[in-house]
């Protein structure tokens, strides 16, 4: 071991560090507001991957298809309610929303070779076929559930997890993908080197990270979401609809999912099996910060990916083990430090 190797082990946990920062930051996200733990958090980085993937060589995937069929789906459920709660005048809007859009999506993979959009086209069309998957995952399985338990909730993401997984098989194959990084540089720092890979992804994710502080501080939807984090009761009675606000929580989380896959493309190859593992790594993070910490779980998620760096290096088989043995100290003191309380007393 000397400086370099050093300097390098601390470059690749930092980069792997900032991809874990946003996945846990999205999954406290979700929890907060609508108390689901969002298992299926890393398939929105896998599907982002993937599909931009595959944009790379040429090639249409098939997520278009899967965005149009649970618009349709979501639109057949919208517009009952919407006909049962006597606003049939809202019909039109729903039908754009969730069946025009996926339509002109679906028309873009099919018509425009993907060869031709360019790096800045194919990113564009990547998030507008992932991140609208996010809205409507929460609309068609855990808005129906919205009372249940955080344990049956569990149970669900678990199973949706499970689906997309497969889903991903038939769309994506299995064979991996790694795309091209989006820079080419290198920046030298004295005897250190930077390569673009790595600060492409930690710059993104820092700025990623600014915004949501804004977003949450200085805009009245953010302001909506911090109020149904804290009570949702008291939420809905100043008027916050906390579907909505739950559906928006979705909508965040499979932006920064979908950015974060775009990213760790250009340094992993991925696989249609490895949103598990990678969103289970950003949830370790969140566990660290209590999930309810932001910047807590910022700084475990940077410590995970440390510790993954250097237990790579020393004793790659059993990586994961130290990864994961990291969270049992955490979990004993939070024990220590945490009064015992039922769900209804966290509900309220």
């Amino acid at each position: 071991m000397n400086g370099s190797i050093a300097f390098i082990l601390v470059q690749d946990g930092v980069t792997s560090g900032a991809i874990y920062a946003l996945i846990a930051l999205a999954i406290l996200i979700v929890f907060t507001i609508t108390r689901v733990i969002l298992v299926p958090q890393g398939q929105f980085v896998i599907y982002g991957a993937l599909t931009y993937g595959m944009m790379q060589t040429g090639v249409m995937p098939g997520t278009a298809w899967l965005l149009l069929i649970c618009g349709c789906l979501a639109a057949i459920l919208d517009a009952r309610h919407a006909i049962v709660s006597g606003h049939a005048r809202d019909l039109l809007q729903i039908a754009v929303a969730r069946i025009v859009f996926p339509a002109l999506v679906v028309a873009v993979t099919l018509w425009v070779p993907a060869d031709r959009l360019g790096t800045a086209g194919q990113i564009a069309l990547c998030l507008a076929t992932v991140v609208p998957l996010g809205p409507l995952m929460y609309r068609l399985v855990f808005e129906q559930l919205v009372d249940a338990s955080i344990l049956t909730l569990l149970i669900v993401a678990v199973a949706v997890d499970a689906a997309l997984t497969g889903i991903a098989l038939l769309l994506f194959g299995s064979e991996g993908t790694r795309t091209d990084p989006l820079f080419d540089f290198t920046f030298s720092l004295g005897p250190m080197q930077f390569g673009a890979p790595m600060l492409t992804i930690v710059i993104s994710s820092f700025l990623l990270m600014l915004m949501l502080f804004v977003f949450f501080g200085r805009t009245v939807f953010g302001r909506a979401l911090r109020a149904t984090a804290i009570n949702r009761l008291g939420a809905q009675l100043v008027g916050i609809p906390v579907r909505r606000a739950g559906r928006l929580a979705f909508l965040l989380a499979s932006l920064l999912g979908t950015i974060s896959g775009i990213l760790v493309s250009s340094v992993m190859t991925v696989y249609f099996d490895s949103g598990f593992m990678i969103g289970l790594k950003g949830f370790v993070a969140a566990i660290v910060g209590g999930l309810v910490s932001y910047p807590i779980a910022v700084l475990g998620a940077l410590t995970i990916g440390l510790i993954e760096a250097w237990s790579a290096f020393y004793a790659s088989a059993f990586k994961e083990v130290f990864v994961f043995s990291a969270l049992i100290p955490v979990l004993i003191l939070r024990s220590f430090l945490t009064r015992e309380t039922s769900e209804e007393e966290v509900e309220e």
